[in-house]
């Protein structure tokens, strides 16, 4: 995890669905850089499509909210195939 996937996990429960573009605008993450970090996080499985078979615009899932309330250790996450 890095910093900036925690300010993009919080943008995703506060504002709800959105893609690389919109942190770009919110001065999280430059869209390019988001959508690496999106990936990732994907990977993880703390964000997810928004909607399903559709690419770019993300929402959070219920690991990602544990794990902002602490309820989940990133570090002890795998990659979902």
């Amino acid at each position: 995890m890095r910093p900036v996937d925690e300010a993009i996990l919080e943008h995703l429960r506060s504002e709800g669905n959105l893609t690389p573009d919109a942190f770009e605008k919110l001065d999280v993450a430059v869209a390019n850089y988001a959508s690496n970090r999106l990936t990732k996080l994907r990977s993880y499985g703390l964000v997810e499509p928004a909607v399903p078979g559709v690419r770019g615009l993300y929402r959070i899932t219920s690991n990602g909210e544990a794990f902002l309330d602490e309820e989940l250790d990133a570090a002890e996450l795998d990659p979902v195939e």
